[in-house]
């Protein structure tokens, strides 16, 4: 408790951090209103004149179909916290589940098998391999979610197995194992917990990846199918901006530009704040 004390009052006196937790709370504030309803439900609406300018009725204007984009890019703030939570947190605990039993396994065929499959898919370039298995399932509901779950979960196994290899040689562990508690036991109870401050960055890292992902997808026509997305509005906006409206490009990318700068300086600072080097000092 004392400990976790000492991370909030670190956290809460990082002024970039705190700017960065106000961002996101702002944009999933906006995600929870469109789940409830309030915000974003007619952004398949055409109810507008084509390239309407922004005023009153449309605040950012409509696309080439008199859609709303204002709506458009509201309701893609549910599209983005969606793909951004769910990859996020099924890597991350994939990745510590893995990472976790190749360092408690280490020097062992289970260890050597997790790495090996660790650098197989480190060696394939990102894009093109997310792209691939992508393409492969397309017209599957969660092919995208799968295709960033298989690649993501590595960066966390590789710093838990690290973690891990450390934390069995300590004098607790090897009490638990003295007195017989079992390896599964240990390691679940004891050991997993202590990599906490591992997890939640790498969480927020491979969320602030989820999003970015999705919208090179989706620009390529491999991500969202049936709703719609910030990736989406820029495939819009390529012959948008051709014909001199600029709606669709600046909403989405000015909103994607702010989500990931706010969890980015919130990742940076919960980095900061779970650092066992700086709760040393």
């Amino acid at each position: 408790m004392m400990a976790m004390a000492r991370t909030f009052s670190r956290l809460r006196k990082d002024r970039s951090g705190l700017a960065g937790l106000s961002i996101v709370a702002l944009f999933f504030l906006a995600a929870i209103a469109v789940w409830a309803g309030w915000l974003g439900q007619d952004w398949s609406a055409a109810d507008g004149a084509r390239w309407e300018g922004p005023g009153a009725a449309h605040w950012f204007g409509t696309n080439v179909l008199g859609q709303d984009i204002f709506e458009r890019a509201v309701y893609s703030v549910r599209t983005a916290f969606e793909i951004g939570l769910v990859v996020a947190l099924l890597s991350t605990v994939l990745g510590a589940v893995l990472g976790a039993v190749a360092g408690w396994r280490g020097d062992t065929w289970v260890d050597g098998a997790i790495t090996w499959l660790k650098g197989v898919l480190d060696a394939i370039p990102f894009y093109l391999f997310v792209a691939a298995v992508a393409f492969a399932l397309r017209g599957a509901p969660w092919a995208m979610h799968l295709a960033m779950v298989a690649t993501f979960w590595t960066t966390t196994a590789r710093l838990v197995r690290a973690e891990v290899l450390k934390i069995r040689s300590l004098d607790y562990v090897r009490s638990a194992r003295a007195i017989g508690l079992p390896g599964v036991v240990i390691l679940a109870r004891h050991v997993l917990p202590n990599t906490t401050h591992i997890l939640l960055v790498q969480g927020t890292i491979a969320f602030v990846a989820a999003i970015k992902t999705e919208v090179v997808l989706s620009f390529l026509g491999l991500g969202v199918q049936d709703g719609v997305s910030w990736g989406l509005m820029l495939a819009e906006s390529t012959q948008e901006v051709l014909a001199g409206h600029f709606g669709n490009f600046i909403a989405a990318s000015g909103m994607l530009f702010l989500l990931l700068l706010g969890l980015n300086l919130l990742a940076d600072a919960m980095q900061d704040a779970l650092d066992p080097k700086q709760a040393a000092l």
